[in-house]
């Protein structure tokens, strides 16, 4: 599977009260990688809406990814993303199977990119590269990162960290192959705003086909 496109991400806060109309709207317009990210100690919880939006996911084709929980992700035979801090890519690959999609956080960093392709990843995720109202702070990747990292990864390359449909471009004209979304996509005030949205960040990839 070709991993291009958008890659939807969900905020527990954002989302409030509207979780799965919006994550819906979202996969209307089109959506290649759903990441379930919830830093809550909810367990109950996070199993309902992870086994909720797996079935989504399931009707729009696209692939659910877990963040952070290798042993969720086994348990509804779905992909997961692993920071920095979560070890070694290699136990979730042995977990998971060949097939199961695994992301790696790898900030701004060649090296750790080259690492994460060494142990299995199946997309490398680069930033900040602008403020972010998730994790704020200074935007630590640029397009020449991007560059760098086309020039000696064989792996899809995701960018994260403030994207929304006003900067998103010249990222994907420097080899992103995934925008990360979180508010630049949920952020909206209705569900037809967060499909038009969807539709928008995907044309950028039409256009630079």
């Amino acid at each position: 599977m070709k991993l291009r496109g958008l890659y939807a991400i969900t905020d527990s806060q954002l989302l409030a009260g509207k979780f799965l109309p919006y994550v819906e709207a979202a996969l209307e317009g089109g959506v290649t990688l759903l990441q379930y990210r919830d830093k809550s100690a909810d367990q109950a919880r996070r199993l309902r809406e992870a086994e909720a939006l797996a079935e989504l996911c399931a009707r729009y084709k696209t692939r659910l990814i877990i963040n952070d929980d290798a042993e969720l992700a086994a348990r509804l035979g779905v992909g997961v993303h692993l920071g920095q801090t979560d070890g070694p890519l290699t136990p979730a690959r042995t977990l998971l199977g060949r097939e199961a999609i695994i992301g790696s956080t790898c900030h701004a960093q060649l090296e750790l990119a080259e690492q994460a392709a060494r142990e299995g990843a199946s997309y490398v995720a680069f930033g900040r590269f602008f403020n972010s109202v998730t994790k704020p702070g200074a935007p630590a990747a640029d397009t020449a990162l991007l560059d760098q990292a086309r020039a000696r990864l064989k792996l899809p390359i995701c960018v994260i960290g403030g994207i929304t449909l006003d900067n998103a471009a010249p990222l994907v004209a420097h080899g992103a192959d995934l925008l990360a979304v979180i508010h630049g996509l949920f952020g909206a005030d209705s569900t037809q705003e967060v499909t038009r949205r969807a539709r928008a960040f995907n044309a950028l990839f039409a256009s630079a086909d």
